[in-house]
């Protein structure tokens, strides 16, 4: 039993074996076996057994193709026992050709399609009334295309004329004579994928000078391969180094304005070390052109009203002495007052 906890339920059942072979005697249906109409088994009748349908086919390199056809044909009625009957290598090889894959691996391929009920080996090339009685074979399915073989222009025109053929739809751009055509058509390719895989030459049918061939045009292959990566790893690399030389221009660029900026707010026509260098100058030119004051604790000089002529100084050796000058507006002042004061006395 299978629990199943999400919404969309698992199916009832799973398969889990392949199909059965079909033994050499019988088949083991024990019901009465009536011959049907296509109408009556559309409708699910009868309803003690299941439709027998029956399919043959050589079945070479087993494709999508092949498993669409049977799917069609397990999906003819709404209950349906899918027998497939598989051809031998003599049988093949005789009517149609050489095969590719050996009638055991044919086999064992159609045994592990989902849609198959039953294999039945050793498939005869024509269906005779007592082969379809001995597998009580209701109807058979196959494309509608005239089968011309074996002498016939339709190996199934008498199963059509006998009202049990059923048509099935062949699936376009598939099937094994394209895919061994493609195979033929990239055949060198496929002999150097193989000879690269460890597969002698002997094994693939090739000659001293075409595996040598293939060989060398493996090494230039490689050696190309080798060349792409590397011009791959470069163009990475030089991408990397311009992106990143491009962040340092941009970086550079930033810092040199920022630099550029401070310079001139410094050194420019209005920058501030010119107004600090014009300040400076000001008063540097202030300080020399204005005398120093006197101290302020020195006491102030006072004259009398009548002072007494100052008795002749004596010769000095320097004549051309001159005055100090007064150490501030304030002494001038005071001194030229004091000279006309002593002027009108003398008067």
């Amino acid at each position: 039993v299978q629990f199943c906890l999400s919404r969309n339920p698992l199916p009832q059942y799973t398969l889990t074996e392949p199909a059965i072979f079909a033994r050499e005697t019988s088949c083991d249906c024990r019901a009465p076996h009536e011959k049907l109409t296509i109408a009556q088994a559309r409708r699910g009748t009868p309803v003690d057994r299941p439709v027998r349908v029956y399919a043959d086919g050589i079945f070479d390199l087993f494709h999508s193709g092949h498993a669409r056809a049977l799917m069609q044909a397990k999906n003819l009625f709404p209950n349906t026992y899918l027998i497939v009957g598989v051809c031998s290598d003599e049988l093949t090889h005789k009517y149609k050709g050489f095969t590719v894959m050996t009638e055991h691996e044919r086999y064992e391929a159609l045994r592990h399609c989902r849609y198959v009920d039953e294999v039945l080996r050793d498939a005869p090339w024509t269906l005779t009334p007592e082969f379809l009685e001995k597998h009580k074979i209701d109807f058979v399915a196959h494309d509608d295309i005239p089968y011309s073989s074996a002498g016939s222009e339709d190996v199934y025109k008498h199963i059509k004329e006998a009202g049990m053929f059923v048509p099935t739809q062949r699936t376009e751009g598939i099937s094994t004579s394209d895919i061994i055509t493609r195979i033929v058509r990239d055949y060198d390719v496929y002999a150097r994928r193989n000879l690269q895989r460890g597969y002698t030459a002997k094994e693939l049918n090739v000659s001293y000078i075409n595996e040598k061939k293939y060989r060398l045009q493996n090494q230039v292959d490689r050696m190309k391969e080798k060349v792409r990566t590397v011009e791959e790893k470069s163009k990475h690399f030089v991408y990397r180094v311009e992106e990143k030389s491009h962040d340092l221009i941009q970086k550079w660029e930033e810092k040199s304005r920022e630099f550029i900026g401070n310079f001139l707010e410094l050194f420019g026509p209005d920058g501030t070390w010119k107004q600090v260098f014009q300040e400076r100058s000001g008063r540097m030119l202030s300080y020399a052109l204005s005398p120093r004051e006197s101290p302020s604790n020195s006491p102030p000089r006072e004259l009398s009203p009548l002072r007494s002529p100052s008795p002749p100084s004596p010769p000095t050796r320097w004549h051309n002495a001159r005055p100090s000058p007064p150490t501030s507006p304030k002494g001038a002042s005071a001194s030229i007052s004091s000279m006309s004061e002593g002027d009108e006395d003398e008067k």
